[in-house]
């Protein structure tokens, strides 16, 4: 009955798996609507020509030119004077994929900058050095002075996220096509000075790096390569880039090639000194500035936590956004949509000619102003501040605006915020007249020329301290916010204009959805959707009495045309009435029941969310339905006032919803126009790097105070399955190791104790009891890593969600296994049954005379075997196949020795497998064993028969002396068979997973294979060939345990369990730090003890037999 449960249990495991993989594959290949805007473009690429390359031939330069006339390529060289911009692609991408980019800076070049808008504007953060720059002195300017020169590598679409070898040669061209290309325009120039032509500007001493997806690594991975020039590059723009660690971070190498190329960029930012503290020079890397864009959640093969750019660059000199945060874009996008999504390309080809100073034509030099401009250009102001809006811990100052500093009679400094520009200045004598408003609420429906007066200390009562204001009128042009003091009792003797402030500049911009629409030809427009909030706190009112909200008259006098439906909503409310906590249970309950929260009417209009659990692990659908809006008690009759009925009408009532969700790593998603979406955000809970903000998720609810809502609440399964794959993954992948290694680790123990070595499953699934396995096993780890970032002075990850998650992995890795095992099973069995049943059909035929040809040719062919040669590799076949295991992974591939190396575990677990079955069928008296190496040292006992394969089909039987009638001698022979396929099919198991691993570097080198492919890297090689020498030195039970003697005196008995344990603890928290590239150490590192123990074993001269009738199993038969 134990046994059965536990088959149970595993069989539960593995439908679990296999459910959640099903799912995640359901959730991942859903078509995704990103709403991004193709773009369009007339391309010409111009070959660079190049005496210098790492592999002639084989990677190129090209020039980028937009239009359909045809041009002559040297003219259009000479040409050369604007500012050079190289663009890297990504894995598997082409050169091409510059044209989005480059047609639409060229379209921005002609166009002049972006519209003004007097929206709120980001600032440089304290910690990113906003306190040493004005960023208000800035302007974008009315013309760009240069245009953007773009180059682009062709990297023959090679898979540079699959291999490290391949990484390092791209950087190394790049490097070189950076000096071509500063050398291209020294050439231009000199050329057109030869020629009498007009020579203007400076020549770029810089190039501008743009990097999609491994190319932005490649950008980074070129700064700091010893062969660039001092101040080649200045400025790195990324696009979906790991910096943080491989997507796929599998190969020992390429984890490697990432971890050195960071440490660099960390030492290059620190400043240079001596051995004694002595200041020698500013940091290398000091006037290097990198900005990172992610593509947020539809990105899946890039995760937002990868492209963050912490512990590598300092704030001071670059930062990571999501695109859902940038401004003009606010939109989630696939890994390649990134390089054509209209909306995100205008927005960075404006960024980069913004970069362009005026007086020199080249990129500002103060990488502050670089940084400045960035954040100006890709920020938005409500992503910038909206932490502060809901008062997270880290920031409850208020916001900064720019202002003109003043002073007052006394001479006391006084802060005046800046108002809108004179050319859409309103006169306050054309409003028609003031409105005072009586209530809490404001709503403003039409441009109706009016101020409305708000009196902050009768409306702010109750604790309803904060105004917030949605509205879809721009400031400046459609609506003006002012604070007024309190009148007669202020002590300054400044004009009342000069008292007043103007507030207009804190409107912050958010993304709209569709235009309203008439639902009859001539009937009332529905209610427009929100595209500005504004929200002042209790610190920014202080010592004012009046807030006044002037609308424009229609039209504006600014002459801009009026929106279609105008629409402002304010409210003074207390936010502590608008929270709602959901607890994990709650969201866990919501996944097999749909959760409801009603927001009845006068309700907040900012509604905060708090999500005990991030959606970004647990997706949840998020549904609005206006229950009503006053609707029946207006006088309607009850037919006109039914579901229908108040629907439609609620439409011309009330706006529709925004939902504004914040995550501390992807920063701000927006979702307008809610009616049912999924809320996800991309963020990293539950790694051990995680922060204790990554835990929850806030999401902010601007909804109607007109109007009531029924919620709901309802967690994706699909969603949060694909979430949990893309991203523990890698956790998921160091655990698998870490699973095979405790499984092996209790077959050593087992035979230790003088027990019958347990199969992989059943060691499997024993390692999972929860008190005497598991606890040491998977969850003491968790404790012990969380007493690493105490000691290390780290932060700690949140508890709850990193220990759940990592057992959820660890469960999962087991499940994961155990279907390998099953697989591997079902294999062997297949090959057993249909090799023996080839052995007992061949004896048949063989007596019919129709066969006697076939059997002639058999017996003649076997003579081969008698060659010198053949005998030779025939005695020492293990010898045969770990030499050529090992130089086909240290000249060819790992992955290629490693297969080797998984045909000889095949080969011998068959072999024992297929004298198993024979005992079991046969009985003492017809009983077969292959004499392959697998047995042929093993169990030399007096009950052990002795096979012979001679190239044929043909059984022999033992002779009678050597034959024993007794059941016991069949039984521990069989046994004994059976033990060693158990032991050799674990390390079929562990090395199977090893050449999985590799299975990505593989496709990468026969991508290369026509072009030339260099020998692999030297750690790949070496790590490999360890693991090549565990598979050989350990090939048999015995080698379990080792006694350690020297000069006659014992010293030690080595148990391999003991360091299968230690290997798989060093896999497990490889999982924990994403990195399970490293188990491979642990895999060598067991392979070169073994060989270690092994030699130590032949020089001293130990010989050790097994006789199975003296083993003592406790097993039942």
């Amino acid at each position: 009955m134990p046994g059965f449960r536990a088959k149970i249990r595993i069989g539960i495991l593995i439908i679990v798996v296999v459910g959640i993989c099903l799912a995640a594959l359901y959730g991942l290949l859903k078509p995704i609507s990103n709403g991004c805007i193709m773009t369009y473009m007339y391309p010409t690429y111009i070959p660079i020509s190049s005496s210098e390359s790492i592999s002639p031939g084989k990677y190129g330069l090209y020039l980028y030119h937009e239009g359909w006339k045809k041009i002559d390529f040297k003219e259009h060289l000479k040409k050369l004077s604007g500012v050079p911009v190289l663009f890297i692609p990504g894995n598997g991408g082409s050169f091409k994929q510059v044209r989005s980019l480059a047609a639409e800076s060229d379209r921005a070049y002609q166009n002049g900058p972006l519209e003004r808008t007097f929206y709120h504007e980001a600032t440089l953060r304290a910690e990113e050095g906003g306190g040493d720059i004005n960023l208000s002195s800035f302007q974008l300017p009315s013309q760009y002075t240069s245009r953007l020169d773009w180059f682009a590598v062709d990297l023959e679409g090679e898979h540079s996220a699959m291999d490290g070898a391949i990484l390092e040669a791209h950087t190394e061209y790049v490097v070189r096509a950076i000096h071509k290309i500063l050398d291209q325009y020294k050439v231009s120039y000199d050329t057109r000075t030869r020629e009498g032509a007009v020579v203007s500007g400076s020549l770029p001493k810089s190039v501008i790096l743009v990097g999609h997806s491994m190319g932005g690594f490649v950008a980074r991975a070129a700064v700091i390569h010893p062969h660039l020039r001092k101040s080649a590059v200045e400025t790195v723009l990324t696009l979906s880039t790991p910096h943080q660690s491989p997507p796929v971070a599998l190969q020992p190498s390429l984890g490697y090639y990432f971890a050195r190329v960071n440490s660099k960029w960390r030492e290059g930012y620190k400043v240079q000194t001596t051995n004694t503290g002595r200041y020698v020079s500013d940091p290398v890397l000091s006037n290097v500035v990198v900005v990172s864009i992610s593509g947020a959640y539809n990105d899946y093969q890039v995760r937002s936590k990868l492209t963050s750019l912490d512990n590598i660059v300092p704030p001071t000199h670059g930062f990571m956004i999501s695109s859902t945060a940038m401004k003009n874009v606010w939109l989630s996008m696939e890994h390649q949509a990134i390089l054509w999504c209209n909306q995100l390309v205008v927005q960075v080809s404006h960024t980069l000619l913004s970069l362009i100073d005026s007086r020199t034509g080249q990129p500002f030099a103060d990488s502050q102003k670089r940084l400045a401009v960035f954040a100006r250009m890709l920020r938005s102001g409500i992503s910038h501040y909206f932490d502060w809006m809901v008062q997270l811990p880290r920031y409850k100052q208020p916001i900064n605006i720019p202002v003109h500093n003043t002073k007052d009679v006394t001479g006391s400094p006084l802060h005046r915020l800046i108002a809108c520009p004179a050319n859409v200045h309103w006169n306050d004598g054309g409003l028609d007249r003031d409105l005072y408003i009586q209530i809490n609420e404001v709503t403003v429906l039409a441009m109706d020329g009016r101020r409305r007066w708000l009196d902050i200390q009768k409306l702010g009562l109750n604790g309803k301290s904060h105004f917030v204001l949605v509205t879809n009128l721009e400031p400046c042009s459609g609506i003006r916010l002012h604070l007024w003091p309190e009148k007669g009792k202020s002590a300054t003797t400044l004009p009342l204009n000069d008292r007043v402030v103007e507030v207009t500049a804190k409107i912050m911009r958010i993304p709209s959805g569709p235009a309203p629409r008439q639902l009859e030809p001539g009937s009332q427009t529905e209610q427009a959707p929100p595209s500005a909030v504004f929200w002042l706190g209790p610190e920014d009112m202080h010592g004012f009495r009046f807030l006044t909200i002037s609308v424009a008259p229609r039209p504006s006098i600014s002459g801009r045309p009026p929106p279609a439906a105008s629409m402002a909503v304010g409210q003074f409310f207390n936010p502590e009435e608008g929270s709602q906590e959901l607890s994990p249970w709650f969201m866990l309950q919501s996944s097999y029941s749909q959760k409801d929260l009603v927001l009845e009417e006068a309700h907040p209009l900012a509604v905060k969310l708090s999500f005990g659990i991030s959606v970004g692990l647990l997706p949840v659908t998020l549904s609005l339905k206006t229950v009503s809006c006053g609707i029946r008690n207006s006088g309607l009759p009850e037919e006109e006032a039914g579901d229908i009925e108040s629907s439609r009408l609620c439409k011309l009532r009330c706006f529709p919803p925004v939902a504004l969700a914040w995550d501390d790593t992807s920063g701000l998603h927006i979702y307008p126009n809610l009616n049912s979406e999924i809320i996800v955000v991309d963020s990293s809970p539950a790694y051990w790097s995680s922060t204790q903000q990554s835990e929850k998720t806030i999401v902010l609810l601007l909804v109607d105070p007109h109007c009531s809502y029924k919620s709901s609440i309802s967690i994706s399964v699909s969603a949060a399955a694909s979430r949990l794959l893309l991203l523990y993954s890698p956790k998921i992948v160091g655990f698998s190791v870490a699973v095979v290694f405790f499984a092996l680790m209790r077959q050593a123990y087992s035979w230790d104790l003088d027990l019958r070595i347990p199969s992989m499953l059943t060691a499997l699934e024993s390692n999972l009891t929860l008190l005497s396995h598991l606890f040491p096993l998977a969850i003491l780890p968790i404790f012990f890593s969380l007493f690493l970032s105490l000691l290390m002075s780290q932060p700690l990850p949140p508890f709850a969600s990193f220990i759940g998650i990592s057992l959820i992995c660890y469960i999962f890795a087991n499940g994961f296994i155990a279907i390998i095992i099953l697989i591997t099973h079902l294999v062997f069995f297949v090959a057993a049954v249909t090799h023996i049943f080839i052995k007992t059909r061949w004896q048949m035929w063989e007596r019919n005379y129709s066969f006697l040809s076939l059997r002639w040719f058999v017996n003649h062919s076997s003579s081969v075997f008698s060659l010198k040669v053949v005998r030779v590799l025939r005695s020492n076949p293990v010898l045969v196949m770990a030499l050529t295991a090992m130089i086909l992974a240290s000249l060819v591939h790992p992955s290629f020795g490693l297969l080797i190396l998984l045909l000889y575990h095949f080969l011998c677990c068959h072999n024992a497998l297929c004298s198993s079955f024979l005992t079991a069928s046969c009985g003492s008296h017809e009983q077969i064993t292959e004499n392959l190496d697998c047995n042929s040292e093993d169990y030399s006992g007096s009950e052990k028969k002795n096979f012979k394969f001679d190239g044929s089909f043909k059984r022999t039987f033992p002779s009678e002396d050597n034959l024993s009638n007794s059941p016991d001698s069949s039984r521990s022979f069989g046994d004994a068979q059976l033990d060693l396929f158990h032991h050799r099919h674990g390390l079929l198991i562990l090395h199977l997973v090893a050449t999985m691993m590799f299975a990505p570097s593989v496709v990468a080198w026969f991508q290369r294979l026509a072009l030339g492919e260099s020998l692999p890297w030297f750690l790949d090689a070496v790590l490999c060939i360890g693991v090549i020498l565990h598979g050989i030195c350990n090939s048999k039970p015995e080698f379990n345990s080792f006694f350690v003697s020297f000069a006659g005196i014992p010293i030690r008995n080595v148990r391999l369990y003991f360091i299968y344990l230690i290997a798989g603890y060093w896999s497990y928290f490889s999982g924990l730090t994403l990195s399970p590239y490293r188990v491979f150490y642990a895999m060598s590192a067991v392979g070169a003890i073994s060989f270690g123990l092994r030699m130590w074993r032949s020089w001293n001269g130990e010989k050790r037999e097994v006789t199975y009738s003296s083993r003592k199993h406790s097993h039942r038969h």
